[in-house]
């Protein structure tokens, strides 16, 4: 079983700051990851209770929350939290 995986509009603006080499690992993580088991990312903790992380490079996360009920993945973020 596979799940769809969205973007919000942040997300995608996340993504067209990253570089090609980033957004090309972003499309692998997602396909073969993602998409396959999300629970696998970290579940996070606090305000953002809920979601789940993954790493996409030392300061980048894909942060995002799943649907089990509609098999679908929301991708939030893609981008660093350490600041810009």
């Amino acid at each position: 079983m596979t799940y769809r995986v969205r973007f919000t509009r942040q997300a995608e603006k996340d993504i067209e700051k990253l570089t090609a080499k980033l957004r090309t690992k972003l499309k692998d993580i997602v396909r073969n990851r993602l998409a396959i088991d999300p629970y696998s990312g970290k579940p996070l903790v606090g305000p953002l209770k809920g979601y789940y992380s993954v790493h996409l490079s030392y300061q980048d996360r894909i942060v995002y929350a799943i649907h089990g009920d509609e098999l679908v993945v929301m991708v939030l973020r893609a981008r660093t939290h350490y600041g810009e």
